[in-house]
């Protein structure tokens, strides 16, 4: 029995391993087809939607774009943490995943949820008029993107002048990067780095938009 377990581990370590090896060379969002995976309980308990929130410093009445919402598993526990007098913009590029979201969405369960928009749109060209958002956050999301820098100025357009950007990776996910990573393409385009908290395994790094009183474009 011990031999088959740690030949269990052995073969997803290496599927782990060719998938990331894979990934550097083809940057591209996950497939609608873990959808399911992605929006699970399971992946809720080892990435808790109140870590991420927390750590990403969503607030109540803020206006929060959900970029790479995929399925949608944080949307509702997002939305219900900036209330009512909160909007939130969930944005996917992949018409199938938010095809997922409304059918969450329209279940019972979620039809009291008034403050949540669906859009879909490319990061490299968000939907929204200069400094109109309190905060941006992306959960597993950026280095599935090709053309970091580009989305990065332009999630830094929207931004409001005190806003905030918020990077939430975790270690299984194939495009996993490490936090200094994160930290120096965020620099790169100008952000200015707040916060990190978490784990090697499961971290959020925080963004400002510019230093207090200052402006940094």
């Amino acid at each position: 029995m011990p031999e088959i377990i740690l030949v269990a581990i052995g073969a997803i370590i290496f599927i782990l391993i060719v998938i990331r090896i894979i990934r550097k060379s083809y940057q591209f969002p996950a497939p609608a087809y873990v959808g399911r995976l992605l929006d699970s309980d399971f992946r809720r308990f080892f990435q808790p939607p109140e870590k991420v929130i927390e750590r990403s410093g969503i607030k109540a009445g803020m206006t929060v774009l959900e970029l790479g919402c995929g399925s949608g598993a944080y949307t509702t526990h997002m939305a219900r943490a900036i209330g009512e007098q909160g909007k939130l913009y969930s944005v996917d590029v992949q018409p199938a995943m938010l095809r997922q979201l409304e059918r969450k969405l329209s279940k019972a369960e979620n039809k009291g949820f008034k403050n949540i928009e669906l859009k879909e749109a490319s990061a490299y060209e968000l939907p929204f008029a200069d400094g109109s958002i309190d905060l941006a956050c992306m959960v597993t999301v950026l280095m599935e993107i090709p053309d970091q820098g580009r989305a990065l100025r332009e999630v830094k357009r929207v931004l409001r002048p005190d806003g905030i950007l918020a990077v939430t990776e975790f270690f299984p996910d194939p495009d996993y990067p490490f936090r200094a990573t994160v930290i120096k393409i965020g620099e790169r385009e100008g952000f200015v780095f707040d916060e990190s908290q978490g784990s090697f395994w499961n971290y959020t790094v925080r963004f400002k938009k510019q230093l207090s009183g200052k402006r940094k474009d």
